[in-house]
């Protein structure tokens, strides 16, 4: 049994981040990068809002750049994916895919947040060519164009306003008859000249050559007066939610109704000694990189302070 005085398990922005600053805390940590190495900016095209990058920059490129950096220090880098914890007693105790286990002292979980998707084949087919996840990051790029938002709740809502800042036209495309977001929201996207919202309304699919040109729609699907027609668009955003990767550390981590883990205020700190939480796992509100590599320093400052106690 191997055991680790600072266990990193994710990477992304996060994880990387928190691993540079425990090297150059000596903690010799060791980092599994888990099952999307370089977590969800990967699937992003080009990021133009990440500081000391004044030209854009895809986000593979991005993030082979910060593992270069990791790579630099005194970091253990693995590619399993931890598929069992066991966090009743310290050390910790976590179990990988290929069968190995480890104890460690401090843990920082970076295991990162997953798009909801809506299962559609094109999703993927036009992933980083038109559908994206995530307005803040990719909507400068429908400047002046036309654009969809999936979803009818606060966080459609969000992307919809924040679009119509940017874009010529958004449309708004809900599966109900109603709008879930709170009153405020509500008002605010119908009453706003560049948003229209299409209810009842499903995608059935997408198309376009080089990348999204259109979806394929259906109005009050499986009713007697169901239509179904293409709609010309140049991106197409989901805002149905995430879905944070904090499965596997229940239930000795805290975590809210929608499984994002619960951090003390202002702190990577867990409900748990020595388990900190970074990145998108623990951010129901942001999700943005910046933010994310921010945290992961945050969590390896603590989790030295921390080690300094034991």
């Amino acid at each position: 049994m191997e055991h680790i005085r600072c266990l990193i398990i994710g990477s992304g922005p996060a994880g990387y981040t928190a691993a540079i600053y425990a090297s150059r805390a000596n903690l010799s940590p060791v980092l599994y990068e888990g099952i999307q190495p370089g977590g969800q900016l990967t699937i992003t095209d080009a990021i133009e809002n990440f500081p000391g990058h004044p030209e854009d920059i895809s986000g593979p490129e991005l993030m082979d750049l910060m593992r270069q950096q990791v790579e630099k220090f005194d970091v253990t880098i693995r590619q399993n994916i931890c598929v069992r914890t066991d966090l009743s007693q310290r050390p910790y105790h976590f179990w990988f895919d290929d069968d190995s286990e480890v104890t460690a002292d401090a843990v920082i979980i970076a295991t990162g947040a997953s798009a909801k998707f809506l299962g559609l084949d094109d999703e993927k087919k036009y992933m980083g060519q038109g559908v994206s996840a995530c307005a803040t990051c990719d909507g400068f790029f429908y400047r002046k164009r036309t654009v969809a938002v999936v979803g009818g709740g606060d966080t459609a809502c969000g992307e919809a306003l924040y679009l119509a800042g940017i874009a010529a036209k958004v449309y708004l495309i809900v599966r109900k008859p109603y709008l879930r977001a709170t009153k405020i929201m509500q008002d605010r996207v119908m009453n706003n000249e560049k948003i229209e919202v299409l209810f009842e309304t499903n995608t059935l699919g997408l198309y376009g050559e080089n990348g999204v040109e259109g979806a394929h729609l259906v109005h009050r699907k499986g009713e007697a007066d169901e239509r179904k027609y293409d709609l010309p668009i140049d991106g197409f955003f989901l805002a149905i939610g995430h879905t944070p990767n904090s499965a596997i550390f229940k239930p000795w981590i805290e975590t809210d109704e929608t499984g994002f883990i619960v951090t003390k205020e202002g702190t990577p700190k867990t409900n748990l000694p020595g388990i900190f939480a970074a990145g998108d796992v623990a951010d129901p509100t942001y999700r943005q990189a910046v933010v994310a590599a921010g945290s992961g320093c945050k969590a390896a400052m603590e989790a030295e302070k921390y080690l300094l106690t034991l």
